[in-house]
């Protein structure tokens, strides 16, 4: 069983910035790719950035490209998400998600960590 663990959420204000990070574990882990997810009150949840494990570009929601980043770490079997530039909209749950070997989907999830940015 694969378990996600994210960090690095807060409070900051407009134009200021944060970093996430989550970690993944479990035996029979076989990564495919990580990616971040986030949910705003009220809102569904929404694509925000995704990576590879085995090399290829990253991929962002139009809403944060130029300003996010999201970094893979494989010896640590973690993915960080930098993120710039920060706008009250950005404010949500953000949630670390694996795809693993052999899978189509994002099928592991973590808790999710609160990201609220104030204008």
């Amino acid at each position: 069983q694969v378990q996600l663990v994210e960090s690095g959420g807060g409070l900051v204000q407009a134009g200021g910035s944060l970093t996430l990070s989550c970690a993944a574990s479990g035996r029979t882990l076989r990564i495919a790719a990580m990616g971040w997810f986030r949910q705003a009150p009220g809102k569904e949840r929404e694509f925000v950035a995704a990576i590879r494990w085995s090399g290829g570009g990253p991929e962002y929601a139009d809403s944060v490209k130029g300003r996010f980043t999201i970094s893979r770490h494989n010896a640590q079997n973690r993915v960080s998400l930098q993120m710039n530039s920060l706008k009250p909209e950005d404010t949500a749950a953000y949630f670390c998600a694996l795809k693993g070997l052999g899978t189509t989907t994002f099928g592991s999830w973590g808790q999710g960590t609160q990201v609220t940015v104030s204008s």
